[in-house]
């Protein structure tokens, strides 16, 4: 009888110590996951916030970049409408005085040079127009579109056309309209020194939340994957970023290049 409450007494402390071993060992084990998820959540915030502060260092570089390619286009622009007009005004008051002192005969051989000035002049103006923010804010994002687009199409192309579809809204940034002006408007300089193309549009469709603008070519077209190192593209998507719009393009060879940008609407920074 002494024995069996032995063994009874024995085999009750071999469970309780089990069990004791059991609780320990899932105390343990839920110290160890709790400490794992911890550990796991603050170094995903860690990186997370690395992540945020280079965008957010790669936000201000690109700022500064584009802050600093304005000032630099719209001196650009004072000096063609203020240095290089007044000299190509010059050559033609100029030329108008020795067209009067000229005889009959020869004054006819001064039209073509006299037009060329005056167009010359012409173009100095509309392009010195395009590089001033400040002009661009004031006519607004699509007259300076249609501007560029007619300046371009007296220079070399048969067409160059913008389409309006939808209701026309304002931008809550104006600062948004100059950075996807300024996105079209490298899009085009790129199709007049690469593209061989004919024929230009632009379609402009406002819809409910976004602004999607489509620029087109007829050109020779070139590979994606090839171009996409260049600094044309590189600038035209780093600007699209800064207003948070989504850019992207399309070409085959021998099919034109296709320019797809979506801008939303509601932001204000």
């Amino acid at each position: 009888m002494v024995q069996s409450g032995e063994r009874l007494a024995s085999t009750a402390s071999e469970r309780y110590l089990l069990i004791y071993m059991i609780a320990v060992l899932v105390i343990v084990t839920a110290l160890v996951i709790v400490f794992f998820v911890v550990f796991l959540k603050r170094k995903n915030k860690l990186l997370l916030d690395k992540i945020k502060q280079e965008q957010a260092f790669e936000e201000e570089i690109t700022q500064a970049q584009t802050e600093t390619q304005e000032q630099t286009l719209k001196n650009i622009g004072w000096e063609l409408h203020d240095n290089v007009g007044q000299l190509l005004s010059f050559a033609s008051m100029q030329l108008s005085i020795l067209k009067m002192q000229a005889s009959d005969d020869i004054k006819e051989k001064f039209k073509d040079t006299s037009d060329a000035l005056k167009e010359s002049l012409q173009e100095v103006r509309a392009l010195s127009r395009t590089l001033n923010n400040e002009v661009v804010l004031n006519i607004g994002f699509e007259k300076s579109v249609s501007n560029e687009l007619d300046r371009l199409k007296k220079m070399k192309f048969a067409s160059a056309q913008k389409h309006t579809i939808g209701e026309k809204r304002p931008f809550n940034n104006k600062k948004h309209e100059i950075i996807l002006f300024r996105i079209i408007q490298e899009f085009l300089s790129n199709s007049v020194k690469y593209s061989e193309a004919e024929n230009l549009s632009i379609t402009l469709d406002y819809q409910t939340e976004n602004l999607i603008i489509t620029a087109k070519d007829d050109g020779k077209g070139f590979d994606v994957e090839t171009v996409e190192k260049g600094s044309g593209l590189l600038n035209m998507k780093s600007r699209a970023t800064l207003v948070n719009a989504d850019l992207q393009l399309n070409s085959e060879e021998g099919k034109g290049v296709e320019m797809v940008i979506s801008y939303p609407f509601n932001q204000t920074t």
